[in-house]
């Protein structure tokens, strides 16, 4: 038993060294864990510009990181779950900056005006009963 509960206290001690926050824009959820590193950002195992191929997609997830100015000096670690391509890299932003934040409470004001600690409330609107669509009637036909 005592070599279980070391081996606990360990894995403790090696969880202090990252700071964990969650993104979310639309149906995306991004885990990130930031630690001292040397500026490397891995979304699902995979460098981030080879899983955003599109340059301004790239520029969205590292601007946290370049507006504060940390990103030589932290790895980032994703996992994103869900959506589409921008809401991934859109909610990577977001948890980027909270977790930038937790670091460094005086980040905020810099996050802050560059909108990135808000998390965009847009969401799929729901279908209704009679409708096609959420707001999309039947085609109108007189006789």
């Amino acid at each position: 038993m005592a070599k279980s509960s070391i081996a606990r206290n360990k894995k403790k001690e090696e969880d202090t060294t990252f700071l964990r926050a969650t993104g979310r824009r639309k149906e995306a959820v991004a885990l990130v864990r930031i630690s001292e590193g040397t500026g490397s950002i891995v979304v699902n195992g995979k460098e981030y510009k080879t899983y955003f191929p599109f340059f301004e997609l790239q520029k969205s997830v590292e601007a946290p990181l370049v507006i504060t100015d940390t990103r030589s000096a932290l790895d980032v670690s994703v996992k994103v779950l869900g959506g589409g391509v921008r809401g991934q890299a859109e909610a990577i932003r977001h948890g980027i900056s909270r977790a930038l934040l937790l670091r460094n409470a005086d980040f905020r004001k810099t996050l802050r005006s560059e909108g990135f600690l808000t998390r965009d409330p847009r969401v799929k609107e729901r279908k209704k009963p009679g409708l096609k669509r959420a707001r999309r009637a039947p085609q109108f036909s007189k006789r």
